[in-house]
């Protein structure tokens, strides 16, 4: 069966602008009993023409995989492979993160004897009433599609239906594929015909006529649209349209943290970030808006400020792929493709335009945001040491159209969200659907290796702040052995500092957040520079913003991986005023948190139903 299941991977084909690649371009691994003999074994003599990568960690490896497919648009998955046990469930995070960000990855997990003959095994856990339920079993919540091969001859119906909702725009996830060790090593007589070479393409379902109509409709008698740009705008490599859309209709463009660099931001009609990560400055255009056009986006409360940064009368346009995203919140669904939607709306809209006095605000909006960030970046430094908003201008500064930005967790979605003005498409990466805590380092070696493919010599700069290093750095010793190149940017705040902001903000203590607290005045700090070093890294640590760009610099024009470390201050941070609905005590004995708690349901009364 792992003969047979290697040799459908290897033949599966992707035409990508018209040069068929292969889909799964190959596989992270961990190997251990349950699955280095019957399937490791098939991988060892494809090591030259079908890569197996071996990763440190079955997590890390396994978020390496999800940014390498959004570095590729979707358009290539990668194969995540593990024995059973702890090494499965290692990976069921990262399956969460796949899930959140509808991603795909395929991972393939042992499992335990489907003969029972030697149970209990190592490493299996028994479940007295339950003999078939099996650790695996928890992937079922955190993926798309999910399946345990328990005869071989299941691969022939299991396999076309596993890759179809990868590839489907609408369901696109992660699969998994739990592989006994006993069916693993089995053998069966398919047949030849299942091993043909296949080439994919992307499906680009069309709108039904009367949705565009109806859409075209309320767009007409809107006075202040806006359209939100989402992450299926990237995938539906939808950019030129949506700037030609919004140019001849004339209505301004806000972009969610998925969607950010689908537009770069010159284009005339890109208007700002929205929602809590967003900028102030767009939010407020946004609040105008009378009709709401959300493409590719599933309207997470970042993105909508938990539902109150919309004007309660405005209609929504659910224009997306899924039918479940398209018809949120009283939206008029637009089910299909983004680009084809968007040329059918441009043919329907043709000759109609917004006033000038709107597009202008839209164009007002962009430049009040760019001279705020001029502001708060040139601002004199606090003590010395230098906010998150310098730290992204000096990347920003460094970094060109093809480099590739990339964080995930804490302080920096924020701040890189509202700071960043994307000089090139579909070079920024903010996992901010689970907002996974490590993905910034794991992440970065698979977007790296994308590139690295692509070959058009853009860089991955990487931005973590400590609390996600130490939760998660194993990857670079992966990225290191692969000779991959990256430019890792840790800044050390001393904590968990934006946690520490959300306590603090909300009329909570202090607790258990910082480094440093009442019970640990002076406590021990990691030298970041040379843990890096020691696996294998080359890494400096900087005093100064001046210095911090020489040494980006430096970084970008070197070889491997380059860790630049920066400490940066705790409690300075680029504000904003838009809500964010947490969960705040209704009884407290704090006066501080009563308060916190009046102003959430002062809030909660615009919220959009």
């Amino acid at each position: 069966m792992s003969a047979a299941l290697v040799r459908w991977l290897t033949a599966q084909y992707v035409d990508i602008d018209g040069v068929e690649k292969l889909y799964f371009p190959g596989a992270y691994a961990i190997f251990g009993h349950g699955n280095a003999l019957a399937f490791g074994d098939e991988l060892e003599p494809l090591r030259a023409s079908w890569p197996t990568y071996r990763g440190q960690n079955e997590q890390g490896m396994a978020l390496a995989a999800v940014a390498y497919a959004k570095a590729a648009r979707r358009e290539q998955c990668m194969v995540v492979a593990t024995s059973i046990g702890p090494g499965a469930l290692n990976v069921v995070t990262a399956a969460g993160v796949a899930m959140a960000n509808r991603l795909p990855m395929l991972v393939l997990a042992g499992d335990t004897f489907h003969s029972r003959a030697a149970d209990p095994v190592l490493q299996q856990i028994e479940h007295f009433n339950s003999p078939s339920t099996t650790v695996n079993d928890a992937f079922r919540p955190v993926t798309r599609y999910w399946d345990r091969i328990t005869h071989p001859g299941q691969l022939l119906s299991s396999l076309p239906q596993m890759i179809s909702t990868l590839l489907d725009a609408a369901d696109c996830g992660p699969a998994f594929l739990g592989l006994p060790q006993d069916v693993q090593a089995q053998a069966f007589d398919y047949p030849d015909e299942f091993f043909a070479r296949t080439v994919h393409r992307q499906l680009r379902p069309r709108a039904d006529e009367t949705s565009i109509a109806n859409a075209a409709h309320v767009i007409r008698a809107a006075k202040h649209p806006v359209i939100i740009s989402g992450g299926g705008v990237r995938y539906s490599r939808a950019h030129q349209e949506l700037s030609a859309f919004a140019q001849s209709v004339g209505i301004p463009v806000v972009e969610t943290v998925a969607g950010k660099a689908t537009l770069v931001a010159d284009d005339p009609m890109w208007s700002g970030p929205i929602g809590v990560t967003g900028a102030d400055q767009t939010n407020d255009l946004v609040a105008q808006a009378d009709v709401v056009i959300a493409v590719g986006t599933r309207l997470q409360d970042f993105t909508t400020g938990s539902w109150t940064v919309f004007n309660p009368d405005a209609t929504f346009i659910g224009v997306n792929a899924a039918r479940f995203d398209a018809v949120k919140h009283r939206s008029i669904p637009v089910v299909g493709d983004a680009r084809e939607t968007l040329i059918a709306l441009g043919a329907a809209l043709a000759g109609h335009h917004t006033t000038d006095d709107w597009q202008a605000l839209g164009r007002a909006s962009a430049q009040r945001l760019r001279e705020a960030i001029q502001v708060r970046t040139d601002r004199p430094l606090d003590g010395g040491l230098p906010s998150y908003a310098q730290v992204v201008a000096a990347v920003h500064r460094v970094a060109g159209p093809r480099d590739y930005v990339l964080t995930a967790a804490g302080g920096l979605p924020g701040e890189l969200n509202i700071n960043w003005l994307s000089k090139g498409r579909d070079t920024f990466d903010c996992e901010y659907g689970f907002s996974c805590m490590g993905y910034e380092i794991a992440g970065a070696w698979g977007a790296a290796m994308q590139l690295k493919e692509r070959g058009d010599g853009g860089v991955v700069f990487a931005m973590t702040g400590d609390g996600s290093y130490l939760m998660l750095n194993s990857e670079i010793y992966a990225a290191v052995l692969n000779k991959d190149h990256l430019v890792l940017v840790i800044c050390d705040n001393g904590g968990f500092a934006v946690i520490n902001r959300l306590q603090e903000g909300h009329g909570a203590a202090s607790f258990r957040t910082m480094l440093q607290e009442k019970d640990q005045p002076e406590p021990f700090r990691v030298d970041f520079r040379a843990h890096a070093q020691s696996l294998g890294a080359t890494a400096v640590q900087v005093e100064s913003v001046a210095e911090f760009e020489q040494a980006l610099a430096a970084a970008k024009a070197g070889e491997g991986v380059q860790v630049v470390v920066i400490n940066t201050h705790p409690k300075m941070w680029t504000e904003g005023s838009t809500f964010w609905e947490v969960g705040i005590p209704e009884v407290t004995s704090r006066d501080a948190v009563k308060q916190a708690r009046e102003e959430l349901l002062i809030n909660k009364k615009n919220q959009r139903w």
